[in-house]
């Protein structure tokens, strides 16, 4: 059983923007993507889409079209970015005013479950989000318009 905890990336006046921060490692889980990709040769423009597509995030909201649906249609992941682009970043889509950034990796199969890394980053994403569900049920979770208030240390 791995310790995560909420890590706040950023509030802005549109989106409030977190990730996942495992106890047991040093960088969260949008610093791991961005360390296997800013300086990649091959996905540079794969990259520099995606960190557009955040920056637009954080100042105009996490719409749902700037969102790739994937996961289940029971959760809220979404992948980034919706088209031409080998490379994704999985995420929470909560609302248009919270987004819970994850980690990715290239997308070389048709479906995401297909590759054993992929499929892990949504898996964890998903039960994070259930986690989350139960923690406002029994009240240790508050969200908000734009933001979650939690003191948690989840047990994925």
């Amino acid at each position: 059983m791995k310790e995560v905890e909420l890590y706040l990336i950023d509030k802005g006046e549109n989106c409030t923007i977190y990730t996942l921060q495992f106890l047991r490692d040093s960088d969260n889980e949008f610093e791991k993507f961005v360390s296997k990709f800013i300086n990649s040769e091959d996905y540079s423009e794969d990259y520099t889409r995606i960190a557009a597509l955040i920056q637009r995030i954080y100042t105009t909201g996490a719409q749902e079209r700037l969102f790739r649906p994937e996961g289940k249609r029971s959760d809220s992941v979404y992948a980034l970015p919706t088209m031409g682009s080998k490379l994704r970043l999985y995420c929470l889509r909560l609302s248009d005013k919270i987004l819970i950034l994850g980690n990715g990796g290239v997308k070389k199969t048709q479906k995401y479950d297909d590759d054993p890394e992929l499929k892990g980053y949504v898996m964890t994403l998903q039960k994070f989000e259930s986690l989350l569900k139960q923690g406002v049920d029994d009240g240790t979770v508050v969200i908000s318009e734009s933001e979650i208030e939690t003191d948690n240390i989840f047990k994925l």
